[in-house]
């Protein structure tokens, strides 16, 4: 039974199309990887089908009562509500059906006996509803999916205002799951979870008996939880069977046939071009160069997709720093209250080092104290010489109304403008990407201008909080890179194992240092 169905569906902003004369149909228990380069559209789809996006043209039919969980990144959570609060507001459905039945008990004592018989049998469909859906032991619920989340090791009585990133991205995911739709919508939720629970998330995934479409740059994941693949590419959605890997295999065996006969049939019109164009004036051959001509005419000429820019990440190298990059003398981090034990570490020219450790533990926070953009609560840091310093933040949270030549001309104004555009096709966005306005484009090309600025400043110590959430295959690779060619030093967060472990000299774990229960 199909639960969504969409019909030639077409979507752009302004004259850029993104998806053009799409179908699609998800079917009961369906497990499908939603895959494809930064800004194919993935994100727009998404929001296409749960209705938060008006498409241009088409249909999107979902079947009746079906029940859809949709993970956004960008849902706000309302401040003064705590952990616990937001898990058990996944059940509001169910709460609100308990304060219907209670009204209607009310009415029993005024029914005429037709009327009662009618409303008694509205309270049973009730019950059964709140039966089947655990609704007498939600608390127990609740505290089992927080615990597989590491969201009780937080706290559920924090207020949601005071989260981190990963944090916030859990208790988003752990009421979507709570929640038990008929169907998971889920948009890159391996950005911010920390490695352990990405590990708890593919099991529940693995296990999961309904439907869900899961769109994923981390493709050991997406490997071990699909069964279908959509691949979103030059406005076209196509549909493969099997895991990532399968359809790779499929896809570009598919692509090397197509070139293969694109270059025959050139080779063919090329062929009848040239007796046309020899025998045409010929009376005893025009009747042959006219057949041949009718010939090219009905011909279906073969069309090769054009090739996507591939990024291009050189990082510029300043002068060498001196020995020491940093050290701490008994560096205490955090905010109201401590994160950290009193740290004692050093950082030396050519270490690259990643840091590692669960969500919420002050890695972002020790990487923002060593730089001075936060004061520690007690302890000191001490900033080599010579440091020229590359920061990629992990979040950008004020939307960008500036073009993106606007953004990387404001930080370079010597650059003329072909060489602001000629950078930031070097990192793999098109002509109408470059164009467009920040706030319009995709998470992984927003993270693709950011890019652009800093490997266009000269640097010997770049600072790099989760650089690879939101981009596509091509970008992690060409990034892994970038990273290993570049002779300066490297202080990296990063939850991707199979990224950083070819990448660093060193791993250092957060969780050693931690004040709180991991």
């Amino acid at each position: 039974m199909s639960i969504l169905s969409v019909k030639n569906l077409s979507h752009g902003f302004g004259d850029r199309a993104i998806l053009n004369n799409v179908s699609f149909k998800l079917l009961k228990g369906e497990h499908i990887g939603l895959v494809g380069a930064n800004g194919e559209g993935k994100s727009s789809f998404m929001n296409i089908i749960t209705g938060k996006l008006e498409c241009d043209e088409g249909e999107v039919e979902w079947a009746k009562r079906v029940r859809v969980g949709y993970l956004d990144q960008h849902t706000a959570l309302e401040r003064g509500m705590t952990i616990r609060d937001v898990l058990k507001n996944a059940f509001k459905y169910l709460f609100d059906l308990e304060t219907e039945m209670n009204e209607i008990y009310n009415k029993m004592g005024e029914a005429s006996p037709e009327e009662l018989e009618k409303l008694l049998e509205d309270t049973s469909t009730i019950q059964d509803i709140l039966d089947h859906n655990d609704f007498y032991i939600i608390d127990a619920k609740v505290d089992e999916v927080a615990r597989g989340m590491g969201l009780v090791d937080i706290g559920l009585d924090k207020d949601v205002s005071d989260l981190s990133g990963g944090q916030r991205t859990k208790v988003l995911l752990a009421k979507l799951l709570l929640e038990k739709p008929d169907i998971l919508l889920l948009d890159e939720p391996t950005n911010y979870l920390d490695e352990q629970h990405i590990e708890w998330l593919k099991r529940y995934l693995q296990a999961y008996e309904n439907a869900f479409i899961l769109i994923s740059h981390d493709i050991p994941f997406l490997n071990s939880v699909i069964n279908l693949i959509y691949h979103v590419e030059n406005q076209e959605l196509n549909r493969y069977v099997g895991t990532y890997d399968d359809f790779i295999k499929v896809y570009e065996a598919r692509k090397q046939q197509l070139e293969a006969a694109y270059k025959k049939q050139q080779q063919e019109i090329d062929d009848l071009k040239d007796f046309v164009a020899r025998n045409k004036a010929r009376v005893s051959t025009r009747n042959m160069a006219m057949s041949r001509q009718k010939k090219l005419d009905k011909m279906e000429v073969i069309e090769l997709s054009k090739e996507k820019p591939k990024p291009e990440f050189n990082f510029k190298e300043a002068r060498a720093s001196g020995k020491m990059l940093f050290e701490t003398r008994d560096l205490v981090i955090g905010y109201n209250e401590p994160l950290s034990s009193p740290l004692n570490l050093r950082m030396e020219r050519g270490q690259k080092i990643a840091l590692i450790g669960a969500n919420g533990l002050g890695k972002t926070t020790l990487l923002k104290s060593i730089l001075g953009q936060i004061p520690s609560l007690s302890g000191e840091v001490e900033l080599g010489d010579y440091l020229h310093i590359g920061y990629f933040e992990q979040e950008i949270k004020d939307a960008n109304y500036k073009t993106c030549i606007e953004e990387v001309w404001g930080d370079f104004p010597s650059f003329t403008q072909y060489e602001v555009r000629a950078a930031l096709a070097k990192c793999g966005l098109t002509t109408k990407h470059i164009e467009s306005k920040v706030v319009v484009l995709s998470g992984g090309e927003q993270a693709k201008v950011r890019l652009c600025k800093l490997i266009n400043r000269e640097t010997n110590l770049l600072v790099l909080d989760e650089p690879t959430n939101h981009l596509d295959v091509d970008a992690k690779e060409e990034l892994k890179r970038a990273l290993k060619a570049y002779k300066g030093s490297v202080l990296i967060i990063c939850h991707e194992p199979e990224f950083y472990q070819d990448v660093v000299t060193e791993v250092w774990n957060c969780e050693k240092w931690t004040t709180k229960i991991v």
